[in-house]
């Protein structure tokens, strides 16, 4: 059921995005937070894929877009890069996340960013709720850009 529900709020981000124009992708229009756009939304979602599953489930290389200085990098670099090619590479990431969960039982463990120990069972939760979350930010960023409103 978990792993159900991930898929259908990562199909969301798709169909929010669907036929989205580069301008419109890379705009900010709120003004209290400047660097959400469509564009950075999805490049965001991507970087928490990799970071939750094989950072903290397999222990790979932290490689975020990210510095001290500029921590919002994967939100920058969204803005500019054209939606298919986002699109495409979120489908990637969380291919590689299912294939990651797909090899563990929900009870592993890994290490979080901040030296917790969650299992696979908390990190699928945790990526509904991120997913979700961010698609009703994709709700309104899509009817501000173009009108385009759905489910």
């Amino acid at each position: 059921m978990l792993t159900a529900w991930l898929d259908w709020h990562r199909s969301t981000v798709w169909e929010k995005c669907a036929g989205l124009r580069q301008d419109l992708a890379a705009a900010s229009p709120l003004p209290t937070s400047p660097l959400m756009s469509v564009g950075g939304v999805v490049a965001h979602l991507c970087w928490v894929e990799y970071a939750w599953f094989e950072m903290c489930l397999t222990g790979r290389t932290d490689r975020g877009p990210y510095t001290a200085e500029g921590p919002g990098g994967e939100w920058r670099r969204g803005a500019e890069r054209p939606p298919a090619e986002l699109l495409a590479a979120y489908a990637d990431q969380c291919e590689r996340s299912r294939g990651i969960a797909e090899a563990l039982e929900m009870d592993d463990s890994g290490r979080a960013s901040d030296g917790r120990t969650v299992t696979l069972r908390w990190v699928l939760v945790h990526m509904i709720e991120e997913t979700a979350r961010h698609n009703g930010h994709l709700d309104v960023l899509r009817e501000l850009a173009d009108g385009t409103t759905g489910e």
